[in-house]
């Protein structure tokens, strides 16, 4: 399949994702989500591979969604259909018969750092900078952001971090339990490439198969938090405060919010 702002290569059992939108951060626009979300679904049903790397190109993993279409999709059909290709691409991940890994250099947020906390393994660069963000506009996480961050450290402590939104260290983060891995500054290839080797060299159709019963049973509650997600995210869109935070974004200031 041919692809204008991801890049996808496939061989010996492995295949990495590469989201490629460098000039703007790897932000997700329309046209990359559903690039995305066919690419996934393409990947779920392709048995010849085993192994999923996901990272971005340039210096950055991905700044998540893209700030400048948010602006101008006021159309509430456009929204929609934000919001069902994230849906169907969070879907496909959590559904890959393979074992997926995020590879982050540079910077991981909002959507961004939800598709990376969606993957079973998580390797970050030292320099790395991680957020849940999505409070600094308004916004709620989606991506099934609510889902994984509370599958790596538990209700209590996802809320507070997202109601937080602040940018994390790989430290912090690894300390958190959010990422698996961290690696020196510019490591992350190698790392990741010994690790691949690893895993297939492992007895890799028994660890699919814990990972596809794990996966089954909570299917259903990801399903239910993505529908909730999509459901709170047009509420937020209609208020003051996100309306303040895109401003604020936009003219490089301060929010001013008033919980409107």
């Amino acid at each position: 399949m041919a692809y204008e702002t991801i890049k996808v290569e496939m061989a010996d059992r492995r295949a990495t994702l590469t989201f490629n939108r460098p000039n703007v951060a790897n932000a997700m626009d329309f046209q990359m989500m559903k690039e995305l979300a066919d690419c996934l679904e393409f990947l779920k049903d392709n048995p010849e591979v085993q192994i999923l790397v996901i990272k971005g190109e340039g210096n950055i993993f991905s700044a998540g969604g893209d700030i400048k279409m948010m602006m101008t999709s006021g159309d509430p059909k456009d929204f929609g259909n934000i919001m069902e290709y994230i849906s169907r691409m969070v879907l496909a991940l959590y559904q890959l018969p393979m074992i997926t890994i995020a590879q982050i250099h540079g910077a991981a947020a909002g959507l961004g750092f939800s598709l990376a906390l969606g993957c079973d393994i998580i390797v970050a660069e030292e320099k790395s900078k991680l957020a849940m963000n999505f409070i600094g506009i308004g916004l709620i996480p989606d991506g099934g952001g609510h889902f994984f961050m509370k599958e790596r450290v538990g209700t209590s402590k996802a809320k507070q971090l997202i109601w937080a939104g602040n940018v994390m260290s790989p430290e912090e983060a690894l300390d958190l339990g959010l990422i698996d891995h961290k690696v020196g500054e510019g490591e992350s290839e190698s790392f990741v490439d010994q690790l691949v080797g690893k895993i297939l060299s492992s007895p890799i159709l028994a660890m699919l198969e814990t990972k596809s019963i794990l996966h089954k049973q909570k299917l259903s509650e990801l399903t239910s938090i993505l529908e909730l997600e999509s459901e709170g995210q047009v509420r937020m869109r209609k208020t003051e405060d996100h309306l303040e935070g895109i401003k604020a974004f936009i003219e490089k200031r301060t929010q001013q919010f008033k919980g409107k």
